[in-house]
């Protein structure tokens, strides 16, 4: 017996095995690795047949270039490959594959065998490996590209077979890994198999085919399209609006110069970008192409090839942020659809929403009216006179927007803003509000918070964040902490439009609201950034937290439910929204208006029947 402590050279059989641990530890990742050798060998077709999850057989069949058959022995050779030849090529991988490890890992580890035929051979060759043992190369038929199959994974290492999971849970990742390949090459068609059943088939065509056929129609109905470019960068793709969000992270692909990363400085860039529109705890959905010189990324970061580190990270984080956050910075009118199904939304909100006492009417309060929201929006007098009965005839007014003739069965439009003219208001929550396409429903506090939000957010920006001092000032009794900390910085209250001035040694006077907000609950909001400030510091609560900081004041000087509107202040909040980046959702990422069709409408009442 061997002393323990000696040093020896391993078998080559377990180099290979042990090799095999890194690249191919359960069936997905075979799967993956023999699919980006298909692609890389230029294949327009791939068949994709598994059985029991890939455990008992994962074959694959291109129509790639094929392999020659002097050269197969090389291909299950470790580091043998054709994608690099010098160090040099390393720092500019083009390639899906370049290691050349997976094929002879897989000939560790399973009973492999290869049939290709090279572009211009008379005939097929056949190649066979089980577990390290390879046999004679076999003349066979084959019309063109290369068939792989590796059959009983991990048999002869029961150790690794038995970390494996379930058949359903093994397909599941072979699944997720056939639905990446396919996002990323749309012109390639690919076929997916399992256990003799064939349970997809998507063909070549566009990109968005290919991504409304792995993420849904309701993706594709429900998201926005990137397109951006830079000199070194460009990104390209379907980012799903906020009100699709995921409540896991089963709909996020995204691929750096064709391959599928998970790059976690990527993914703060998306994630930041949808920081202000996305409601907690939600995930977005999303299909993204980065692509970039492929000297400025490092692909050989770790064995699965699923990391990649990038020469200037800073620019690429910056790149696809600003991406984003462009087109969710659209306005919403221009992003949001209408509802698919409005009979069983009206059924599902209805039971979720108690119907809330209407306030008596009365005007808006005297600082409302001083608000940036201005009241005194003009709607088309003759669309109300319409609706009333008044008049039949079409407007003069140069806004106006539909006649309506009652002995019609269609209303003429005219011209309509994107979100229409109010009609009337529901419960004291809701606008009521007809356009071009039909009835657009606008929950008018969440819609009045986001448009408050991006004014502090660019007044604050400019430093033009001004004061309306208060004719009386509000006494607000404080602990010795707050105290103290309302000496210490006087300056952050400042900046957002406070005056407070101590009137004792528990007590503290408000003299001064930020102008936009003259109806604010002062003291509430007082205590609240007392709180933010105790627990960031006043330079964290500025810039990591200013956001959140600037949410909670517009949530509190936003417009409350039961408030009684008049039409022209219903208009001026429409208006507004169509002005304001992100008005599509409030701060927390709930939608702020929906569009009701004006043909689902007609089914709800089974008119034309």
């Amino acid at each position: 017996m061997n002393n323990p402590a000696s040093i020896r050279i391993l078998p080559e059989l377990l180099i290979n095995q042990i090799a095999a641990g890194e690249v191919v530890e359960r069936p997905a990742a075979a799967l993956k690795e023999l699919l980006e050798n298909s692609l890389d060998a230029g294949a327009t077709e791939i068949d994709i047949d598994l059985a029991q999850g890939g455990i008992k057989r994962i074959r694959i069949a291109d129509d790639g270039r094929g392999i020659a058959a002097d050269e197969l022995p090389l291909a299950v050779a470790r580091h043998a490959t054709s994608k690099i030849e010098v160090l040099d090529d390393l720092e500019r991988v083009a390639s899906l594959g370049f290691r050349g490890e997976a094929l002879a890992s897989l000939a560790a580890i399973s009973r492999l065998s290869i049939l290709s035929r090279a572009a211009g051979a008379t005939h097929a060759s056949r190649f066979e490996v089980v577990g390290g043992d390879a046999s004679a190369i076999e003349a066979a038929a084959l019309e063109r590209g290369t068939v792989v199959s590796a059959e009983d994974l991990f048999f002869n290492t029961p150790a690794r077979r038995k970390f494996l999971k379930t058949e359903a849970t093994e397909f599941g990742h072979c699944e997720d890994v056939a639905q990446r390949l396919a996002l990323a090459v749309p012109d390639v068609a690919v076929s997916l198999t399992h256990n003799g059943r064939r349970l997809w088939q998507l063909h070549a065509g566009t990109p968005l085919a290919r991504v409304t056929a792995i993420l849904g129609d309701d993706f594709g109905a429900a998201s926005a399209e990137i397109d951006e470019r830079a000199a070194a960068f460009s990104i390209v793709g379907w980012i799903g609006l906020p009100r699709y969000s995921r409540a896991g992270r089963d709909q996020q692909y995204l691929f750096v110069n064709g391959r599928f990363v998970r790059d976690k400085l990527l993914v703060h860039a998306i994630r930041e970008a949808y920081s202000d529109v996305l409601h907690g705890g939600r995930h977005p959905a999303y299909a993204l192409y980065l692509n970039l010189d492929p000297s400025m990324v490092d692909v050989n970061v770790h064995p699965t090839k699923a990391e990649v580190r990038f020469r200037d990270s800073r620019a690429v984080h910056q790149f696809v942020f600003h991406a984003l956050n462009k087109a969710l910075s659209r306005s919403a009118v221009s992003l949001a659809p209408a509802i698919a199904n409005p009979l069983a939304w009206i059924t599902n909100r209805g039971a979720q929403m108690q119907a809330a006492p209407v306030a008596n009417p009365r005007s808006w309060q005297r600082g409302v009216q001083q608000s940036f929201t201005q009241l005194n929006a003009s709607e088309p007098n003759a669309f109300y006179e319409v609706l009333r009965g008044e008049s039949a005839s079409q407007f003069s007014n140069g806004n106006a927007a539909v006649a309506l003739d009652f002995h019609r069965s269609e209303p003429i439009h005219q011209e309509f803003p994107p979100l229409g003219f109010a009609l009337a208001q529901l419960h004291g929550i809701y606008i009521l509000a007809q356009n071009t396409h039909g009835l657009v429903l606008v929950d008018m506090h969440a819609a009045h918070e986001r448009i408050v939000y991006e004014k502090l957010k660019t007044a604050l920006d400019l430093n033009q964040l001004a004061s309306q001092p208060l004719i009386a000032p509000i006494a607000v009794a404080l602990g010795e902490r707050d105290m103290q900390l309302v000496a210490a910085h006087r300056p952050f209250f400042e900046q957002l439009g406070f005056d407070l001035a101590a009137l004792s040694p528990t007590e503290i006077a408000i003299r001064a609201v930020p102008a936009m907000l003259p109806s604010l609950d002062a003291p509430a909001m007082l205590r609240e950034l007392l709180d933010d400030l105790a627990e960031h510091g006043a330079s964290r609560a500025l810039t990591e937290k200013r956001d959140e900081i600037l949410g909670t004041m517009a949530c509190h000087g936003a417009v409350r439910a039961n408030r009684q509107l008049a039409i022209p202040e219903m208009n001026a909040l429409l208006r507004d929204m169509e002005a304001t980046e992100r008005s599509g959702q409030c701060n927390h990422g709930r939608p702020t208006w929906y569009q009701f069709a004006l043909h689902d409408l007609d089914k709800l009442f089974m008119r034309g029947r």
